[in-house]
């Protein structure tokens, strides 16, 4: 199994050299390394080529992680994408495992694996709420984010049928692809830690960006306008409204009484459709 690798990055340069080289570093050689760096202006561009000349890398105008990822997964030369963000690291096996786990089921087409956090520095247990599923796990995917991109393998063909990232996203644009493709798609899970995901530092997207549920609903609201079964849209919509009813209550704790009483409507709007 050919697989492309796609790193997307910007101002990364102190932690890219980690990502790529877990890469190179693997049990298996994937057919292809590409590095797509959206805007940095930390020296990204001449460092790699001089350091990194097997590699191969795309410059484009700062348009964000969604808009990185698309360009890369469109010039991959396979039709297997791994993606790998360039603030983490992959295990020595990680390639072999999830191709190996692949093989043994021909008809799915997506494998995600179980992850190791280290946050400042110092490694954390994960809470029962991060659990992550395999199987048909659209259900579990509707509260929050639950594949890491780090830790994905997909074909190419999923994309073509359900879209590629959402480059309208700054934040959980792989929350909302990973709920499209879900929705119709079976995925794999490895349930062995295979990737390291680093976090604390400060250009971290979600760390950076003020309230990640506000962004959590902005998918739902879109793709409970898309054309799903009643069933899945009847999903949704609990979860949007759990979530709208939560962000009410910070509103109304902040004094934003615009904002609740619209989100209030809005849960009204929802609980009653007719």
């Amino acid at each position: 199994m050919d697989i492309s690798v796609v790193i997307p990055t910007f101002n990364r340069k102190h932690t890219l050299p980690r990502a790529i080289d877990s890469v190179l570093s693997q049990s298996i050689s994937p057919l292809e390394i590409l590095v797509i760096d959206d805007g940095s202006t930390d020296g990204t561009n001449a460092w790699i080529q001089t350091t990194y000349p097997e590699i191969k890398f795309i410059k484009q105008p700062n348009h964000g992680v969604s808009a990185a990822r698309n360009v890369g997964i469109k010039t991959a030369k396979s039709d297997w994408i791994a993606l790998l963000d360039s603030d983490d690291e992959w295990l020595p096996d990680k390639l072999e495992k999830q191709v190996e786990m692949l093989n043994q089921n021909p008809g799915i087409k997506f494998c995600h694996t179980e992850e190791i956090w280290v946050r400042n520095g110092v490694r954390v247990n994960q809470k029962k709420k991060h659990q992550k599923y395999g199987g048909d796990i659209f259900e579990h995917c509707l509260d929050m984010c639950r594949i890491s991109p780090s830790s994905a393998i997909f074909h190419l063909s999923i994309l073509d049928d359900v879209g590629y990232f959402d480059e309208g996203l700054s934040v959980c644009e792989d929350y909302d692809l990973w709920l499209r493709i879900t929705v119709k798609y079976p995925v794999l899970f490895l349930d062995e830690p295979l990737i390291i995901k680093y976090g604390g530092h400060e250009d971290q997207l979600s760390k950076v960006s003020d309230g990640i549920e506000t962004y959590r609903i902005q998918v739902l609201e879109k793709l409970i306008q898309q054309d799903f079964t009643f069933s899945q849209k009847k999903s949704m919509g609990k979860m949007l409204i759990r979530k709208l009813k939560i962000y009410a209550n910070g509103a109304q704790k902040r004094g934003k009484e615009q904002v609740f009483n619209q989100t209030m409507k809005r849960i009204d709007e929802l609980s009653d459709p007719c």
